[in-house]
């Protein structure tokens, strides 16, 4: 493993820095190496790799793990490090330096971010902070660089995988520059109905853990006006709000609202 280590997030007490060629296993009991490379080959970018090369990949991944709202890195830092989120989720949002943020994006297991780094060392490009208690593996960019010379079809597979992101990116801007607050917060509130359904979640009565200030930077709105919002659809029977959660009764309804 490359001497160098992640900056966003200091080495828990106790580790050892490892000499060029060593070996780091993932012997965290959050992610351990048997489940790494399971989370990896989900990631459509590794989709290529064979197990063995999985399973190498693996072996110099360094588990992290972030408290509900904690951040991860901020715009601006110095990164080296890519990630690959393994449970709970995060958002990557840009702030305005009159306190609004817009989220650019939400991610849940199996999808990547952090990973501009890989291509030339710049400064991170945006704020990544988890949305509930979420565990990550880490791959410095020196690693993932060596796995990129080995395996240059994956350098291709990782920028069309940066491609969707940025195009995922341009739409939810668009949504928010086009759409009204009822529509971004009843998209807003959608997108997060379909994550937990596509993780097991019922077809009604979906329950959303966030906070209506949460809700409102994932809309692009102000929390008082996502506030209105969301009453209007608590009269009408659509959700139940209580304190750190949303609970959508009838998530279909909402497509009512966004055009």
């Amino acid at each position: 493993m490359a001497g160098d280590r992640p900056r966003e997030a200091p080495a828990p007490r106790g580790r050892t820095h490892l000499s060029p060629g060593q070996v780091h296993r993932c012997n965290n009991p959050a992610v351990s190496r048997q489940e790494t490379a399971p989370l990896l080959a989900r990631v459509p970018a590794f989709a290529s790799l064979s197990q063995d090369e999985l399973e190498r990949t693996a072996d110099v991944a360094v588990p992290r793990t972030w408290e509900a709202g904690q951040v991860v890195f901020r715009e601006g830092d110095e990164g080296d490090t890519t990630y690959v989120v393994c449970t709970g989720s995060v958002r990557v949002l840009r702030s305005h330096s009159d306190g609004r943020a817009i989220t650019l994006a939400e991610l849940r297991p199996g999808e990547m971010f952090g990973d501009l780094a890989m291509y030339g060392g710049e400064t991170r490009s945006a704020t990544v902070e988890a949305l509930e208690p979420a565990t990550a593996v880490a791959l410095l960019a020196a690693d993932m660089r060596r796995l990129l010379r080995a395996h240059p079809d994956l350098a291709v597979k990782m920028l069309a995988s940066l491609a969707d992101r940025v195009r995922a990116a341009n739409d939810r801007i668009a949504r928010q520059s086009f759409q009204g607050v009822a529509g971004r917060v009843a998209g807003a509130l959608l997108a997060q109905v379909e994550a937990r359904q596509s993780e097991g979640a019922a077809e009604g009565d979906v329950e959303v853990a966030a906070t209506q200030s949460e809700i409102a930077q994932l809309a692009g709105s102000s929390r008082e006006s996502a506030s209105r919002f969301l009453a209007t659809l608590e009269r009408e029977g659509l959700v139940t709000c209580r304190r750190g959660r949303v609970i959508v009764h009838e998530p279909a309804a909402l497509r009512n609202y966004i055009y």
